[in-house]
C-alpha cells in the first residue's frame, strides 16, 4: 500500500497543484481504470480563524460555539486536491463529476478544537456512465473520530456495449410543505472560492465556464449544499447534535439564479432538496438524519 502524505498543522499549498491540473494525464478511454490507494493526513489543524467567519458569511452559517458541519470538508479540501494531482493519480481533475456526498456529525466540533484530518481514495465502482470513486475524509479530536465524509466523483466513460432505451422519464418531483427562497448572486462562485480554495473555472465567471460548455458560471455544489443546511439551521425543530446530511447532485445551479430550498419535517430526520426558482426541478436533493 502506498505510503501515506503526512503534514503537521499546515496544508499543501494550492497553486502548485492548480499548476498540476493543466499537465496531461494518462488517456482513459476504454477499458478499466485503476484508482490507486492514495492518502494523505493534516495533523493539529486549527478549526478557527478568519476564514472560518468569512466561510460562514458566505455560506450563511450563524456564529456559534460550534463548527458549521460542513466546515471540515473545506478544511480537508486541500488534501483532496492532493491527492487528485498525485501522478499516479490517473484521470484529469477538471471534468470529474461531483455526484454526491454524505457527511456524519458524531458529535458537535467545537470552535477552536484542533483535528487531525485523513482522506483517502477507495469505493472505486465501474457504472454505463463510467468510474466512479469516493473522497473519504475522516476528522479525528484527541484520537476519536467525530466527524466523516463521502464524497462520490465521477469520471464519465460511457460503456460502448450498452444501449440506451431512449430518453428516461425522470421520477415525478416530491413536494414538500415547508419552501424558503434564496438567491445565488454571480459572485458567489468567486466567494466560495476564496474561503474554500476550490477554484474550478466553471465556477468563477461566465466565460471560464463556457468553456467546458455551461452557459454561465454554476454554483459550487459544496456551497449549495452548506447554504441549504444553513437556512435549515434556522428552522424549528433543527438539533444541533449526532447527525447525517446526505445528498445528491442534480442539475447545475447558473450565477446569477434564484433557488427554492423546500423540506419536510419528521422525528427522526429531514427530508430536503434545493429546488429551481419554477420549483420544477432540483437541483440537489438530500436527507438528514439524527442518530
Amino acid at each position: 500500500m502506498p505510503e501515506t502524505l503526512v503534514y503537521h498543522t499546515t496544508p499543501p499549498a494550492l497553486l502548485p497543484m492548480y499548476g498540476r491540473t493543466l499537465l496531461p494525464k494518462q488517456k482513459q478511454t476504454g477499458g478499466d481504470v485503476s484508482i490507486p490507494e492514495l492518502s494523505a493526513s493534516l495533523l493539529g489543524v486549527s478549526t478557527a480563524g478568519k476564514n472560518l467567519k468569512r466561510y460562514q458569511q458566505v455560506c450563511g452559517f450563524a456564529a456559534g460555539s460550534h463548527l458549521p458541519v460542513t466546515w471540515p470538508h473545506v478544511l480537508a479540501f486541500p488534501l483532496h486536491l492532493k491527492l487528485l494531482t498525485e501522478k499516479a493519480f490517473p484521470l484529469p481533475l477538471l471534468g470529474l463529476v461531483h455526484l454526491r456526498n454524505t457527511i456524519t456529525q458524531h458529535r458537535p466540533i467545537g470552535t477552536g478544537e484542533n483535528l487531525d484530518l485523513s482522506v483517502r481514495l477507495g469505493n472505486t465502482v465501474k457504472s454505463d456512465r463510467g468510474v466512479e470513486f469516493d473522497l473519504i475524509t475522516e476528522a479525528r479530536s484527541a484520537g476519536k473520530l467525530v466527524w466523516e465524509e463521502a464524497s462520490t466523483t465521477l469520471f464519465r466513460q460511457p460503456d460502448g456495449e450498452s444501449k440506451s432505451s431512449g430518453k428516461k422519464t425522470p421520477p415525478e418531483l416530491e413536494r414538500y410543505p415547508n419552501t424558503e427562497n434564496f438567491k445565488a448572486p454571480e459572485s458567489i462562485g468567486r466567494q466560495y472560492a476564496r474561503v474554500s480554495g476550490d477554484s474550478n473555472p466553471i465556477h468563477m465567471h461566465a466565460l471560464s465556464a463556457k468553456a467546458f460548455g455551461f452557459p454561465r458560471a454554476i454554483a459550487h455544489g459544496m456551497w449549495t449544499k452548506a447554504h441549504a443546511l444553513a437556512l435549515l439551521e434556522q428552522q424549528e425543530g433543527w438539533q444541533a447534535s449526532a447527525l447525517s446530511i446526505s445528498c445528491q447532485f442534480k442539475k447545475p445551479l447558473l450565477l446569477p439564479g434564484t433557488a427554492q430550498l423546500n423540506w419536510n419535517t419528521g422525528e427522526t430526520g429531514w427530508d430536503y432538496q434545493v429546488l429551481n426558482a419554477k420549483g420544477d426541478a432540483p437541483h440537489l436533493t438530500g436527507r438528514v438524519d439524527w442518530f
